[in-house]
């Protein structure tokens, strides 16, 4: 299998661009619910708005690793393939 590599900065700004595009509302609960369009199963929901942002990004990291850890396509976001680990030595 050929090792793949992303770098902090790589995650931040997807992760950044993605939170951008979510979409929360107020439920008649008065608790917010936050999603982001495109990804399944990435949701939120708490009390504040703030609190929904914050889980929606904790939802969203972990959604991510998972995806990366599979191997999974993630739209928007590519790793990069180490292929100096293709060659052999001796």
């Amino acid at each position: 299998m050929t090792p793949l590599w992303y770098t902090a900065d790589m995650l931040s700004e997807f992760l950044d661009k993605r939170l951008a595009q979510a979409k929360y509302k107020l439920l008649k609960d008065r608790t917010y619910f936050g999603e982001i369009s495109g990804l399944p199963g990435v949701w939120a929901s708490a009390r504040t708005l703030v609190a929904c942002r914050k889980e929606l990004r904790e939802v969203l990291e972990d959604w991510l690793l998972l995806k990366v850890r599979d191997r999974e396509e993630v739209p928007g976001f590519k790793l990069k393939t180490d292929r100096r680990s293709l060659v052999r030595h001796g």
